[in-house]
């Protein structure tokens, strides 16, 4: 800015107060350095509280995790006495004065421990100062009742306190609950008393160095006589707090420093030196600048510098406002005139040159909800002239709801006029933020909750069946895991129970009558089952019963007896009677050294025995019993062992012409070659073959090398005219046994396939049915074997059809002798007769037997009257010697030499 000489000279004739002038540029300096003064002033004071505040909190933090870590500490303590009585149900007041002596050997805050089997105090310690705690009953005491429920129920330690005593005083309580190791069943209740006055010294709460005074309740806004700890006016003195969750009950603990907040910091003086200072020195060249235009009105190029550094002075101070997106108010409460500069019209969301209004104008832009608190705040400052700091929200004309933070100051001029200056900024992202901070918290804590539920529900899901809700195998194998076997007053028993007939349920009713006998059969288990034993379903339909004691062979006798009996009963289901029955095997340990791993393997040993002997019965593990499956387990690694080395081989028996007495064929049966033991019958390992599902194989490889010896033999001349196969129902269901037939040489030989009896032909199935269709397709005939101790009727037979029937050797023994048996022989023979099967007898002894046989007009017989079962070589030398004791006539015509 420049001045004309004509303005130059008019300023040298205008009046005395018009020198006045040049110093308005300082004066606006000095109110806004004063406005800034004041503002930081009051965030000076303000960052001091808040330190005062967040030192006070660390405090309290600290004096917070002394109090965790002292109560955990003493929790932690007493785990190995819970341990123990876990362990020991039946344990004693001098064991358990000796553990408790260990546990306060240690440093602590321990003031005395208790246990109450069945909830009621029986032991303490120290004995002589807590006896009158002795015969409490904690489900008498309301007091003492809930926190105790809530331990049994949680499975876990629940922490009380502070509770009034009955040997006197208050303490906090521990309570653990006890669950017997042996059996899972709840023991009772452990507690330890925490003294409350030397957790206090120890956690630094009353120590003389602690720098705050603290005050605990259970409540965070406590009434009147509810802090049990400290001042109860403390709480309403502006404390930080915070708080202890216990588990049970939660404190909360409020704290100042000794001798109140501390209302400015020491150092207050020295910053407003430097701001006044600093301000000095701002002022000062302006105030000097319009003193130089006063007294030298001809020094115009220094008064252009002055103004130049006045207008550079005050761009900053606008800018520094821009930057820092706050406005500037100035209310004059005589004239009620508010002055608003450009950024706080442009909060307000008034026009840009609306810079002037009324507080009427202000407060009718304040939110509703805040207008009442923001006037009394206001006239506050007004009437006390006390400084101004409020947050309140704004609804703009357009209806936006903005939140604003106002500071503000009381000013006065040297003639007595008050003013109140102040500043105004945008806080609603800030605000906004805080919300979806708190928001977010919750979420986050709902979420842990829902977490720490659902991870409860797997839990227990993963331990439990879900079909019957009993413990499953996962439940069992931790029990076993976790289970003392070297308390020999405390043996245990197992009782495995399996289903029988339970398949047969599922296949004919369907899985879910199948489902609902599982759940009937689980409520009959649960009837006989004890408190103190535990029960667990392992498999379809296998269950587990866990007993102990000192003898507990009696008592598991007993149970598994009592679940034959109940099981035999039918169950009803919708209507529908089932019958399913059980079979049982007990293990009993005799020895510390049996781990329950391998009872329940012995228990599993006795139940197949069960089942061998004809189900519905109970066996116990023996001695006999493990050498026979010692004896199976290493029958079965030789026979796995044979199968790959190739050691089965073909025994021959021939059958007879019952009238010609010619070599009609042979039947060729299974024998091992064992390296060691010699030459092994069926009888030996067809179980063992049948448990590995390796019986198909076994038969396949006696097909192959049996066609094999037919082919041998015509090749030296003699000709078997038949090969009679054994066949299980395993190799008869194999889909693809039609194509491994076909690939075999059977040629123009004759073959026939021996199926059990037992294999039951009531009701076949349609691939069994398709099977021997397709056999006899292929050319293979049909024999029943054993007849006569099986389940086929006339009416399988007719649809069977089957080319033969073989007596069983059981109902050809006694035709010497009874006659009864004669009759029944002769009543079999007739009807194959009349059906067109022929009839093949077995177990001809004597040649008595094949008389008989002959004169009731059995077309073939086989037994040890004629020959024993023999290897190839064996049969050729066998039948030469037999062509030459018959003459050629009685030969048939396919038996000849070549």
């Amino acid at each position: 800015m420049s001045l004309s000489p004509s303005k130059h000279r008019a300023n040298r004739t205008a009046p005395k107060w018009w020198g006045l002038s040049y110093y308005i540029p300082a004066l606006l300096a000095i109110t806004t350095v004063l406005i800034v003064f004041v503002l930081a002033d009051a965030d000076r004071r303000a960052q001091y509280h808040v330190t005062q505040r967040v030192k006070a909190a660390e405090q309290l933090a600290d004096v917070v995790a002394r109090l965790e870590t002292n109560i955990r500490g003493n929790v932690n303590l007493v785990h190995g006495l819970v341990t123990a009585v876990a362990s020991d149900p039946q344990i004693s007041q001098p064991r358990f004065t000796a553990i408790a002596e260990r546990i306060f050997s240690v440093p602590s805050q321990l003031r005395n421990l208790a246990a109450a089997p069945n909830l009621v105090i029986t032991m303490v310690y120290p004995e002589e100062a807590n006896r009158a705690s002795l015969g409490l009953d904690y489900m008498t005491i309301p007091a003492q009742r809930g926190p105790a429920v809530q331990a049994i129920e949680r499975r876990k330690v629940v922490i009380t306190g502070p509770v009034d005593l009955v040997q006197g005083g208050q303490g906090l309580i521990a309570r653990y609950p006890v669950f017997s190791l042996s059996s899972g069943r709840f023991w009772g209740i452990v507690s330890a008393v925490v003294d409350l006055n030397r957790l206090y010294w120890d956690s630094n709460v009353n120590s003389p160095s602690q720098g705050l005074d603290i005050a605990i309740a259970k409540r965070p806004s406590p009434r009147a006589g509810e802090v049990f700890y400290g001042r109860e006016d403390l709480f309403q003195d502006n404390p930080v707090m915070t708080s202890i969750d216990l588990g049970y009950d939660s404190w909360y603990l409020a704290a100042v420093p000794k001798g109140g907040w501390s209302g400015e910091p020491s150092d207050l003086d020295f910053f407003r030196l430097s701001a006044l200072a600093l301000a000095f020195f701002i002022v000062a060249p302006l105030v000097w600048a319009g003193l130089l235009m006063k007294q030298r009105h001809d020094s115009l190029l220094m008064l252009e510098e002055r103004e130049d550094r006045l207008e550079t002075l005050s761009r900053r101070l606008q800018l520094a406002l821009e930057a820092s997106r706050i406005g500037v108010w100035e209310y004059h409460p005589e004239t009620n005139r508010l002055l608003l500069d450009a950024r706080m019209c442009d909060l307000y969301g008034q026009p840009a040159d609306k810079s002037e209004g009324s507080l009427k104008d202000w407060f009718d832009a304040v939110h509703p909800d805040d207008l009442n608190e923001t006037k009394a705040a206001f006239q506050e400052v007004v009437s006390r002239k006390t400084p101004f700091l409020k947050d309140f929200r704004v609804v703009l004309p357009s209806g936006e709801v903005r939140h604003i933070r106002a500071h503000g100051a009381v000013q006065q001029t040297s003639n007595g006029v008050v003013n109140v200056v102040g500043a105004n900024w945008d806080v609603t992202e800030d605000v906004a933020m805080q919300t979806e901070l708190r928001a977010a918290r919750v979420a986050t804590e709902e979420q842990n909750r829902q977490l720490r539920t659902t991870r409860r529900v797997l839990e227990h899901q993963s331990l439990h069946d879900a079909l019957t809700g009993l413990p499953n195998r996962r439940f069992l194998d931790q029990f076993m895991v976790n289970a003392d076997t070297s308390d020999v007053s405390q043996k245990l028993a197992f009782i495995h129970i399996d289903l029988d007939h339970f398949k047969h349920v599922n296949d004919t009713l369907g899985h879910a009558t199948g489902d609902e006998v599982l759940k009937a059969a689980t409520a009959r288990l649960r009837e006989i089952v004890g408190p103190e034993e535990v029960i667990s379903r392992i498999g379809g339909d296998e269950f587990v019963i866990v007993t102990c004691g000192a003898d507990p062979a009696g008592r598991a006798q007993e149970v598994a007896h009592a679940v034959v009996a109940m099981l035999a009963r039918p169950i009803e289901v919708e209507g529908q009677e089932c019958r399913i029955g059980c079979s049982a095997g007990i293990a009993c340990q005799i020895t510390a050294a049996e781990t329950p791993q391998q009872l329940l393997i012995n228990a599993d040993i006795a139940l197949y025995e069960a089942k061998k002997r004809g189900r519905n019965r109970v066996e116990f593990f023996s001695d006999e019993l493990r050498a026979a499956t010692i004896e199976t387990k290493r029958t079965a690694d030789e026979l796995l062992k044979a199968l790959e080395c190739d050691e089965f081989v073909p025994y021959f028996q021939p059958q007879f012409d019952a009238h010609s007495l010619a070599i009609s064929g042979v039947e060729a049966l299974a024998r091992w070659a064992h390296p060691e033991r010699g030459i092994l019958t069926p009888d030996i390992f067809l179980d063992v073959a049948e448990g590995l599902g390796r019986v198909a194989e076994i038969d396949a490889l006696v097909l192959s090398k049996s066609l094999f010896q037919m082919t041998r033999w015509r090749g030296q001349g003699i000709g078997i005219p038949k090969l009679s196969v054994n066949i299980s129902a395993q190799r008869l269901k194999d889909p693809k046994l039609l194509g491994t037939l076909s690939a075999m040489p059977i040629g123009d030989h004759k073959v026939a396939f021996e199926l059990l009896e037992s294999i039951s032909f009531e009701d076949q199935e349609e691939d069994l049915k398709s099977a021997i269709r397709h056999l006899k397709e292929l050319g293979i005939e049909i024999e029943i074997d054993d007849f006569g101790s099986g389940h086929a009727s006339i009416v399988s037979l007719l649809e069977l059809a089957p080319h033969r029937l073989k007596i069983d050797r059981k109902l050809v023994a006694p035709i010497d002798v009874s006659e009864s048996q004669r009759r029944l022989v002769a009543s079999i023979i007739e009807i194959g007769r009349s059906l067109g099967i022929d009839i093949v007898a077995e177990g001809v002894e004597t040649m008595a037997h094949a008389e008989i046989l002959k004169g009731m007009g059995c077309n073939t017989l086989q037994g040890y009257a004629f020959a024993r079962p023999m290897s190839s070589q064996d049969l050729i030398i066998f039948a030469e010697e037999w062509q030459k004791l018959h003459p050629a006539a009685h030969r048939p015509a396919t038996l000849r030499r070549a």
